[in-house]
């Protein structure tokens, strides 16, 4: 195989990845864009808005808000692994929650499909805000494979 042909391989999957995640109304509403992704990475940020605020009296976004956006980004690495699968869902996602987001900061999120089995997908994934202070939150996940 050329790589040229490796690159519209990778160019695909990433389409077929940004897809997912576009069809997604929850992602929408919360703003996510896709930065990069492909070979079974994705990185994913979002913007801090007023309506994701969790602790209006720190200004700080919502638990649940950082973990869609791992969710998320977790499910885009598994969509762009070189293996392409159709489809897949969360199994099991264990988030460690470090730190407040800073408010006002986008906060971007970075997977990766570390294993691959015929039916089951492994990842790790990290979020950070603009600081880069240290994570905000670390994650490891299973996700269904659908051939």
């Amino acid at each position: 195989m050329t790589v040229g042909a490796d690159d519209a391989k990778r160019e695909d999957r990433a389409r077929i990845a940004r897809q997912f995640i576009e069809a997604i109304p929850h992602a929408r509403a919360l703003g996510m864009h896709v930065e990069d992704i492909g070979d079974g990475k994705a990185t994913i940020s979002m913007p801090w808005a007023p309506h994701l605020v969790g602790d209006p009296r720190r200004n700080v976004v919502h638990g649940g808000v950082v973990s869609a956006l791992m969710d998320t980004s977790c499910g885009a690495a598994v969509m762009a692994h070189p293996e392409r699968p159709r489809s897949t869902a969360t199994i099991d996602l264990r988030i460690d929650y470090m730190r407040a987001a800073r408010a006002g900061q986008r906060i971007t999120a970075r997977a990766e499909c570390y294993h691959i089995t015929r039916s089951v997908a492994f990842l790790r994934a990290v979020a950070m805000d603009e600081d880069g202070d240290g994570p905000v939150a670390a994650a490891t996940g299973t996700f269904t494979v659908e051939r």
